[in-house]
């Protein structure tokens, strides 16, 4: 049986720590899971960690869609999340609750996360008010990175804090499950935090979080374009495949492989 949003809820007051990972494709997803992680987020970072592009804006719905079929398949018990990309949940109710339904409906996700604060708490409501549970993301909002002027900390001052709490407390009224904080000073990932009784997920928001999620990627060493000083290396899996790779071609190369064990003979004759 499937992590449910009131067992991820149930976490929080029982003072127990939340892991979610990032995930992209079946094998991965199937790996992760079977690791312990309670929440798989088809996040859109896809778009750069998988697909190549300089952010996660020209990611589209049915790409998401493509990835988050991939996840379900590769798994059983974990919540699936699945991020709305940009300009997909925007223009009004209706686009959010077609965008949000075929996530669930067509991917098979359990939930969609979407970014922004008050501004996006009645589309927050909409959505759960028809059954489609929400993930809210808070601080630095990778779709809004151009408004933003960068990838930059947030809640530094005063207004900014206060501005987080509001949107925060907004979310948490229009039904959003829990809260993602991206890259939010730690005495405000803090505050709201200890302000809201729904979990929140820090990444890049200190250890005071009901949880923390990391891109898969960046933790297993996997994209090498960037690493974001959040991010823990715990396996340097580029050098590994590197390796391995290399190794390959040399064997190819050298007439060293395949061998008669990775080879096939014939039935003997009369058989």
């Amino acid at each position: 049986m499937r992590t449910t949003i009131r067992d991820i809820m149930q976490m929080k007051k029982r003072g127990q720590s939340i892991p979610m990972l990032t995930s992209y494709d079946y094998t991965s997803a199937k790996l992760v899971e079977a690791a312990g992680v309670p929440i798989i987020l088809v996040g859109d970072s896809l778009g750069q960690v998988v697909l190549g592009y300089g952010s996660t804006i020209p990611v589209t719905l049915d790409e998401m869609l493509h990835h988050t079929k991939a996840v379900v398949r590769g798994t059983s018990r974990a919540l699936v999340v699945t991020d709305l990309p940009f300009m997909t949940y925007h223009l009004d109710d209706k686009q959010a609750l077609h965008s949000a339904g075929r996530c669930l409906q067509e991917g098979g996700a359990q939930a969609v996360k979407l970014e922004g604060g008050a501004v996006m708490a009645p589309t927050a409501r909409r959505l759960t008010q028809n059954g489609i549970p929400v993930m809210g993301h808070l601080g630095l909002t990778p779709q809004s990175v151009n408004q933003l002027g960068g990838y930059r900390v947030q809640g530094k001052s005063r207004d900014e804090a206060d501005r987080l709490m509001s949107d925060a407390v907004a979310l948490e009224e229009a039904g959003a499950f829990c809260l993602v904080l991206e890259l939010v000073v730690e005495p405000v990932a803090r505050a709201i935090t200890e302000r809201l009784t729904i979990p929140t997920i820090g990444i890049g928001a200190g250890p005071s979080c009901d949880g923390q999620v990391q891109v898969l990627h960046d933790m297993l060493g996997l994209y090498t374009d960037f690493v974001p000083k959040h991010a823990k290396l715990y396996a340097d899996l580029a050098g590994v495949i590197r390796s391995a790779v290399e190794q390959y071609v040399h064997e190819v190369q050298e007439h060293e492989f395949p061998t008669a064990k990775e080879s096939f003979g014939m039935e003997p004759a009369g058989r």
